[in-house]
């Protein structure tokens, strides 16, 4: 796992504080996003009038809309049977918060393959905590092994992985093993070149394109193209005057599932 630095500007908003924690060591850190969309946020607006499109919670059987209060949370168990739970019953399954990324086991670097990784996070280390922080990233590093932990983020717990990254240590939640679909019913040829029916030669031509191909890894080389081609349109027709004003509309408070919620 090579490092790498984001091009993105840093976010300095503490997003979880606690401490990596194993065997006696304690490191308080906390948590930052590492990350930030690149993506273009299109809203949906009446053509009519230019006021802004909203959802509603809709009934899929009546199409009739119903209020959230006579929204209850329901688990397929088996097909078209429902098993419900109470609120009361989905906050008693919630891992206890802890606070802590806690260090399960180490492996070598390159020993996770890459369909487990999901989402990065940067840790720094908070007070009196730089020495110990540096030590662990330092032994990682020359170990050329990453830390496998558990940690609570907002009630939901999450295994992860903690890796040297330049001076930082990124914890990079991981999918759990039970979501990873297995290949082995898709046609895929066998592993041995040889038995795939590859020749040599055609190996050798395959490589030999591959290193002519190969680059140091820079982000900016690699583009959105599509997200820079839009924002290039917008900004053209905003400075045309082609742009409308949107009725400001006031949000309605969130509401948060947690999961899939089913009309039952």
């Amino acid at each position: 796992m090579a490092d790498d630095h984001g091009q993105a500007p840093t976010s300095t908003r503490t997003m979880w504080k606690g401490a990596i924690s194993f065997g006696l060591v304690h490191i308080p850190v906390g948590l930052y996003s590492a990350t930030a969309s690149s993506g273009i946020d299109f809203d949906w607006l009446d053509k009519r009038s230019m006021q802004p499109v909203g959802y509603k919670r809709i009934n899929k059987v009546t199409g009739k809309e119903i209020a959230g209060t006579d929204i209850v949370k329901g688990v397929e168990y088996e097909d078209g049977r429902y098993v419900v739970l109470s609120p009361e019953e989905i906050a008693a399954a919630f891992p206890k918060v802890t606070q802590t990324i806690e260090i399960e086991a180490f492996l070598d670097a390159d020993e996770i393959p890459f369909v487990y990784l999901e989402r990065p996070y940067y840790t720094a280390p908070l007070k009196r905590g730089e020495k110990v922080y540096a030590l662990l990233r330092e032994a990682l590093r020359k170990s050329n092994k990453v830390g496998v932990a558990k940690v609570v983020i907002q009630t939901k717990q999450h295994l992860a992985v903690l890796i040297p990254c330049g001076r930082a240590l990124i914890l990079n939640l991981l999918r759990w093993g039970g979501e990873i679909r297995s290949f082995e019913q898709l046609n895929l040829p066998p592993l041995d070149a040889k038995a795939a029916g590859i020749k040599e030669a055609e190996m050798t031509m395959a490589i030999q394109l591959i290193d002519d191909m190969t680059q140091a890894w820079d982000a900016d080389n690699f583009r959105n193209s599509f997200a820079d081609q839009i924002h290039q349109l917008v900004e053209q027709k905003a400075s045309a005057g082609d742009i409308e004003n949107v009725a400001k509309v006031e949000s309605s408070p969130a509401v948060s599932t947690g999961a899939e919620v089913l009309d039952l």
